[in-house]
């Protein structure tokens, strides 16, 4: 099996490198990251600026490719330029921090992911709960074990996935809920400071959702210890509203299309045409 590995802590985050290790017991490994850290970009893609694209090696092997580009565009030119072959798995992470409720919005590891299912490829993010002293050599171990069981039971077509491992599950025995992802808005609390030359700045404060609902979800199961496994899908047509309104009416009596001052058909530009005539001469 060919596994390609990213994250968007950078690639030379400690928990890249933990999970580098355990993974190679699955298959090849082929490292794709960012050359920075690129936590909450969430899906972006560089289009208008070329990508850099450098080896690092480590030691006497080479360790992988640096991207200076977002995780999603680790994967997009990994897939179609850096791999030897098509990865038949795409892993994101091990990510410090947790990437549960709506931080899966934001997150540049569930990006990476879903960009790997763009292309029809199998993938799962995988974050650990944020520690200064993170034990990443003790989640990779089970997030490889939970990753080669998800691959062992699911459906031969191909499926996204997030998991999250809290730090109450690195002892002991742990144990693994699948659940959906929690929706309850949170973090937008802001402390505002002063700077040193006067100036007012905010910084956001983070802060987990005060009370959470009763349907057990992965910030629930997070909380009483458990890791989370949550099936993602990056359609986000919401299929319910979809029916209502294809039902809808549209009518354009007194609607004229013009140039947006009401006052006829849309005129082409004297410049814009100067400069297209210029063209064919």
């Amino acid at each position: 099996m060919h596994i390609l590995l990213t994250n968007d802590d950078g690639i030379y985050a400690p928990g890249l490198a933990a999970i580098e290790r355990e993974l190679r017991r699955l298959g090849e490994v082929s490292v794709v990251a960012p050359a920075t850290e690129q936590s909450g970009v969430g899906h972006a893609i560089t289009y208008l600026t070329p990508l850099i694209v450098k080896e690092v090696d480590e030691g006497d092997r080479r360790w992988g490719w640096a991207v200076e580009g977002s995780p999603a565009d680790c994967v997009r030119i990994a897939i179609s330029e850096l791999c030897p072959q098509r990865p038949d798995l795409v892993v994101s992470g091990l990510n410090s921090g947790l990437n549960a409720g709506i931080n899966v919005l934001y997150s540049g590891t569930v990006a990476a992911a879903i960009e790997g299912a763009f292309f029809g490829i199998t993938s799962v993010a995988v974050s650990l709960e944020f520690d200064e002293h993170a034990r990443f050599d003790k989640a990779a171990p089970l997030a490889r074990a939970i990753i080669e069981q998800v691959l062992q039971q699911k459906r031969a077509e191909p499926q996204l996935y997030n998991v999250n491992i809290p730090t109450a599950a690195l002892s002991g025995t742990p144990a693994v809920r699948t659940v959906p992802m929690d929706v309850t808005h949170y973090g937008e609390r802001f402390q505002r400071r002063v700077d040193p030359w006067g100036r007012p700045y905010y910084w956001a404060t983070g802060e987990p959702p005060p009370r959470l609902g009763r349907e057990e979800t992965d910030l629930t199961a997070l909380k009483q210890g458990f890791i989370t496994l949550t099936p993602l899908d990056y359609n986000m047509t919401k299929r319910s509203a979809l029916a209502d309104m294809q039902r809808w009416q549209f009518r354009w009596e007194g609607v004229t299309a013009g140039d947006g001052d009401g006052n006829g058909p849309i005129r082409r530009p004297v410049v814009a045409a100067a400069r297209a005539e210029s063209k064919t001469t």
